[in-house]
């Protein structure tokens, strides 16, 4: 596959023609990476815009302690760095990101790209747009992590996500969450006996997803 048909790949390129996808080429590189390999440090600076065209990545913090904090997961068809300013040409990572799947990674050379695209008013919007979603996504982190109980968080992530909680296994959903396995244990009875969810074969099917959503909604919302 050419650089070309890579960045084709990601939504965030489909108003460009092919001549600013030829420039967007030019900039750039392509990467494979392996499960369980990272991708940053945090703290660590580049010079590079981040796509995942493909595979999975979990963005996490440790603690004093050394405790692991997961964040969220990034998935394929993303942008991947946290921008602080789009005049600076060094990126700061403020997380640690660490794969989770076998992955591609598009990197973009973010000064060429500032010069090329930014500084014409191309792709301004759909970096807006990428910036916002980021922000809402910190403000679910806020609630999950500060407002919700342990029923709102497992509701939380089941309207949100439930491919990725039935993917997990029971304990790393209860580690994402910062619950006990068995406290998700009883939420998940609480539901499946209010007719909320349904559990089959172990995995889980949302049965009344306006009341599920009535579980969260409001609480921080």
């Amino acid at each position: 596959m050419s650089i070309q048909e890579t960045i084709r790949k990601i939504s965030f390129f489909n108003n460009l023609n092919d001549e600013q996808i030829d420039m967007i080429a030019s900039i750039s590189s392509v990467s494979t990476y392996c499960n369980n390999s990272i991708l940053y440090y945090e703290s660590d600076t580049n010079n590079s815009l981040l796509f995942l065209v493909e595979g999975l990545i979990k963005i996490y913090k440790v603690d004093k302690f050394d405790n692991e904090i997961f964040l969220y997961h990034i998935y394929k068809n993303s942008m991947i760095s946290e921008l602080s300013s789009i005049k600076q040409s060094d990126i700061y990572c403020f997380s640690n990101a660490e794969f989770i799947d076998d992955s591609t990674i598009l990197s973009i050379n973010f000064e060429k790209f500032q010069e090329h695209f930014l500084s014409k008013n191309i792709l301004t919007v759909e970096l807006m747009e990428v910036l916002l979603e980021k922000t809402h996504q910190l403000q679910c982190i806020v609630n999950r992590e500060l407002v919700f109980d342990a029923t709102a968080k497992v509701a939380f992530m089941l309207n949100q996500d439930i491919d990725m909680f039935n993917k997990l296994k029971r304990q790393e959903v209860s580690f994402m969450l910062h619950i006990q396995p068995e406290t998700l244990s009883r939420v998940l009875k609480r539901l499946t006996r209010n007719g909320v969810i349904q559990i089959d074969n172990g995995n889980v099917i949302i049965s009344n997803k306006e009341e599920l959503i009535s579980i969260f909604r409001g609480v921080g919302i």
